[in-house]
């Protein structure tokens, strides 16, 4: 920890590891000297997420403050123990893998002069996104940033900014895997909150991949979800619609074509209607819910 005049430090960089071994003191390393000028004092603090090497020792002997899982509990999880125990009122996080340019986060904490959350954005011509990965992330972004109404550059990077006092309030909805990033930007979007992007390089990382072709799923699952907390009708109309012209095209080929009225066009038109009814229902309640607050 690095502290100025006693003080508490303002900032806290938080590091979650999970068998980091090859990469974690050169990341730490890169931290401090990112943050070698940095006024008003810092602290890294590297949970580890029950490694089985040496990757807590490793972040120890690198500087950090280290807090351990006794056993896996997931990447959202090691942020959040990391957040609850932060000093700073500013917190940064960074991955532990080396991917992340740790010489970015003097420019996001500067972004949070005007943003309650700043994101390094892994959008500059290079970057080290696998190609496997490229298709399901463009289409999750591209879906995430429609259903929010909001363009989204990086949906889930783990590199960003953000103050204590903002993010506290909803550790208890934000998951424990890795889909916890992905929340948080859409719970700041969804709520109003100023969200900024800053354009970052993405290196290779060190080690194997924890994210699995399945995770993508669940990644959609996610933006739905959340999505329906802040704006259901974004949802259900277009699915709604779909249903609807479905519908109209079977009636429309069965009355010219065939003369004949079948029962699937009336299935699919009173489903899109029932489905818009539930939407204008969600809006609502939300509605009359922010009007309470």
């Amino acid at each position: 920890m690095v502290v100025a005049d006693n003080r508490p430090p303002r900032l806290s960089v938080v590091i979650p590891i999970q068998d980091e071994a090859g990469s974690i003191g050169s990341v730490i390393d890169s931290v401090k000297s990112a943050l070698d000028t940095y006024e008003g004092g810092y602290e890294i603090v590297a949970v580890d997420d029950g490694s089985a090497d040496d990757s807590a020792k490793l972040a120890a002997a690198a500087g950090a403050s280290v807090i351990s899982h006794s056993s896996p509990r997931g990447y959202g999880a090691a942020l959040k123990t990391g957040i609850k125990a932060a000093n700073g009122e500013i917190i940064t996080i960074i991955d532990g893998d080396g991917t992340y340019p740790a010489e970015a986060i003097p420019r996001l904490v500067r972004g949070l002069a005007s943003a309650d959350m700043v994101v390094g954005a892994r959008v500059r011509a290079g970057v080290c996104v696998p190609l496997m990965r490229r298709p399901a992330k463009w289409l999750l972004t591209k879906l995430a940033s429609f259903l929010s109404g909001v363009k989204i550059p990086d949906l889930n990077s783990g590199l960003r900014a953000f103050r204590k006092d903002v993010v506290l309030p909803y550790l208890l909805v934000l998951p424990d895997r890795f889909s916890f990033t992905s929340t948080i930007t859409l719970l700041m979007i969804g709520d109003g909150r100023p969200v900024e992007y800053i354009p970052i390089d993405y290196h290779k990382r060190a080690g194997k991949s924890k994210i699995v072709p399945s995770d993508a799923f669940s990644f959609l699952l996610l933006i739905i979800r959340t999505i329906m907390f802040f704006n259901p009708l974004k949802f259900f109309f277009p699915v709604g619609l779909v249903l609807f012209l479905l519908g109209s095209g079977k009636l429309t080929t069965d009355y010219l074509i065939y003369d004949r009225l079948s029962g699937t066009p009336i299935l699919l038109i009173l489903s899109a209607l029932q489905i818009w009814g539930m939407g204008f229902l969600a809006e609502l309640i939300l509605f009359l819910e922010r009007r309470r607050k």
